[in-house]
């Protein structure tokens, strides 16, 4: 029985998603490998200069950010966050070595970004001939000091243009892994009993009207207000189902919300799968994962992307573009409805169902064997 070691935060949710769908399928799949978890969150917990600054831990502060909206000048305060980093380095290192101590999986794969120089540095002195391997959970890398490092280690990624950063990076083509897309959990791929009519009766919704789907993460956001109102002065022939996450004041807010059109408001939920099978369109923030599971279950998708974006999520808005798959606007506030009469449009809808459609991601199944194929060059 091989031991594998998954490194991950609660950053945004992402990255403990990635970890517990490998996981799964390693599972299901019965490997002869123990699957372990680690919160790097909780290791460095007593070195988190964010906790001794305002009291909250570095992961809150940006899951707060994600919630209140307030990431105009994200971009520019990576660096900040990165000099820190740097300067705790030492520190990290040391926690890291004295956690591995008394350890020695034969793998450790790393699902997070910013940390990949310190897990590999403490693996050098603690886990010699271990190797490291990091999964970006992002359709591209944001250099420097993101993701891809300068150091011998192992990259699995789930876009050509990550796997090409890679490359020009220095690293070799050996090992350097591409995937099919990004990781879902498993039940983006299992059949959903529904029957739409029925069900989005069952909701309060029309059997017939082209249902917009509306989903911002697990933390929700304003902008769903802000849209919702806006198809809802419009013309246009549609109804909304609104995910909201654990955003309280947002449910509220949209359930009060005077309207002509029908809106279903659900607060946080494990049935995303199946909101997703009773819609026609998804429309919501450029996260990898959201664009990826909405892809994955046949929707096109709107997003925007701008100065209040996430920097390691405005690729994301390019790739939709490349691949056809959805439009990408500058701001949803004014431009939203255009892009929704576009998607009500038959003729412009088949195409970009089409290419939805011709999108087969599954790496999540792909990447078990990479990790099979890496252990298999250390034995």
């Amino acid at each position: 029985m091989k031991t594998l070691e998954l490194v991950f935060f609660d950053a945004g949710g992402g990255h403990r998603s990635a970890a517990n769908a490998l996981c799964e399928v390693v599972k299901r799949e019965e490997r002869p490998w123990e699957m372990q978890l680690m919160n790097l969150q909780e290791l460095l917990d007593h070195i988190d200069i964010f906790r001794k600054m305002t009291g909250i831990r570095l992961q809150d502060v940006y899951n707060l950010m994600l919630q209140r909206g307030w990431t105009l000048g994200s971009a520019q305060l990576l660096p900040f966050m990165h000099g820190l980093i740097r300067a705790y380095h030492p520190q990290q290192v040391k926690l890291l070595v004295d956690y591995w101590k008394d350890k020695r999986p034969e793998l450790v794969v790393s699902v997070i970004p910013n940390f990949n120089r310190a897990l590999f540095d403490a693996m050098s002195r603690a886990l010699p001939g271990v190797p490291l391997v990091t999964i970006l959970t992002d359709m591209a890398d944001y250099p420097p000091h993101f993701w891809i490092e300068k150091q011998p280690q192992y990259l699995i990624c789930g876009t050509r243009k990550a796997y090409d950063q890679a490359l020009r990076m220095g690293h070799t083509a050996d090992r350097v892994f591409l995937t099919s897309g990004m990781i879902l959990n498993p039940r983006y791929y299992e059949p959903v009993a529904v029957e739409k009519d029925c069900d989005r009766e069952a909701f309060g919704l029309e059997p017939d009207l082209t249902t917009i789907l509306m989903m911002f993460g697990g933390e929700g956001s304003t902008k769903m207000l802000s849209i919702a109102k806006q198809l809802n002065d419009s013309d246009l022939p549609l109804q909304i189902i609104a995910i909201c996450g654990k955003n309280e004041k947002l449910r509220q807010d949209l359930s009060a919300m005077p309207r002509r059109i029908p809106l279903h408001v659900e607060g946080f939920t494990r049935e995303v799968p199946k909101f997703m099978r009773l819609a026609d369109v998804f429309i919501g923030k450029p996260g990898p994962g959201s664009i990826s599971e909405a892809v994955a279950m046949g929707l096109p998708v709107i997003v925007e992307s701008n100065s209040w974006t996430l920097p390691q999520e405005r690729y994301n808005a390019e790739w939709v573009t490349e691949q056809g798959v959805g439009i990408a606007l500058r701001s949803f506030r004014g431009e939203v409805v255009g892009a929704v009469r576009r998607m009500i449009d038959p003729g412009q809808r088949r195409k970009f169902a089409c290419r939805v459609a011709a999108l087969k991601n599954r790496a999540v199944f792909e990447i078990p064997d990479i990790l099979a194929e890496i252990l298999q060059r250390h034995a």
